[in-house]
């Protein structure tokens, strides 16, 4: 009998690597669509529909659970921005799939979020293990990073779109953060 896997996907470029990996193993992932902490919209929109089509072009599996949630992550994250990610991020999400996962009959679930070096790893690791046991499913943990830049250049070739941030307004601020302190210093004057 073939594992059921649901896998919450953040995107079509960090899912490339995941899946790709999976297969070899002959695990056959069902993605799973949920990320109300990615802002503006037309990101939100760009990132989703750019998955929309990667699936269809690997002849994926894929559920969309539409959230754009963009109040409700301001709500949660405002008294701590810098725990966003942990605290409101990972947590909401990851949740939600292996809920979801639970509920529709899935063996197991995992996330494309552990592909990246830029996310909190054993943090990720340690809630989606907090949830398999409050939902009473399995975790499947694999450290994807070690194939992080080969899914980038695969995804690159291909022609995904490729997002410059995380997800949310804040790490997008992140990204730019040492133009903004540089624009700080200067005075501007305009006549």
């Amino acid at each position: 009998m073939k594992m059921k896997l649901l896998m919450h996907t953040c995107c079509a470029p960090c899912s490339v690597y995941c899946i790709d990996s999976l297969r070899k193993e002959e695990i056959e992932p069902t993605l799973y669509w949920f990320n109300p902490n990615i802002h503006p919209y037309i990101e939100y929109k760009t990132r989703r529909d750019t998955l929309i089509e990667y699936s269809k072009m690997i002849n994926a599996k894929l559920i969309i659970n539409e959230n754009y949630g963009l109040k409700d992550f301001c709500k949660n994250v405002v008294d701590d921005l810098e725990n966003r990610c942990v605290n409101y991020c990972y947590k909401v999400r990851l949740e939600e799939t292996a809920k979801y996962a639970k509920e529709n009959g899935f063996d197991t679930f995992t996330t494309t979020l552990l592909v990246s070096p830029y996310q909190k790893h054993d943090e990720i690791k340690s809630l989606c293990e907090n949830l398999a046991k409050k939902y009473e499913i399995e975790f499947l943990y694999r450290d994807f990073r070690v194939g992080f830049r080969e899914g980038q250049a695969k995804a690159r070739e291909i022609g995904l779109y490729m997002q410059k941030y995380c997800g949310c307004i804040f790490s997008e601020e992140d990204r730019y953060q040492k133009q903004i302190e540089k624009d700080n210093l200067k005075t501007i004057s305009t006549q």
